[in-house]
């Protein structure tokens, strides 16, 4: 069992930034995933980050203004988050995939733990 636990959601104005984090209870040796999700929304798949070699995935809308690293060492996962828009405003979730690599990084069912999220809200 890996319990996850976030932290740095907030608010902030748009062009903003915040710089998650996802800490677990234990190491993981798995593809760790970003996901969001808004009221009346699907959760959706923000960026992955596998463990032993670092590769990172991200979802179209935030390439280029986040950017997901990983402390193994400490246990934990980071999504710095830059120009934040208004639409970027949801509960993000970390998430611990049951796999070692990160092929289907943006599909919630392929992961086995998840964080109880951090609420992320930028205002126009």
């Amino acid at each position: 069992q890996v319990q996850l636990v976030e932290s740095g959601g907030g608010s902030v104005e748009t062009g903003g930034s915040l710089r998650l984090s996802c800490t677990a209870s234990s190491y993981s040796r798995t593809c760790m995933g970003w996901f969001r999700q808004s009221p009346g929304k699907e959760r959706e798949g923000v960026a992955a980050i596998t463990a032993l070699t670092g590769t990172t995935s991200y979802a179209d809308s935030v390439k280029g203004r986040f950017t997901i690293s990983r402390d193994s060492a400490e246990n934990t996962v980071y999504l710095q988050m830059n120009s934040l828009q208004p639409e970027d405003s949801a509960m993000y979730h970390c998430a611990a995939s049951r796999l070692v690599g990160c092929g289907t990084w943006d599909v919630p069912a392929g992961y086995k733990y998840w964080g109880h999220g951090t609420q992320v809200t930028v205002s126009s």
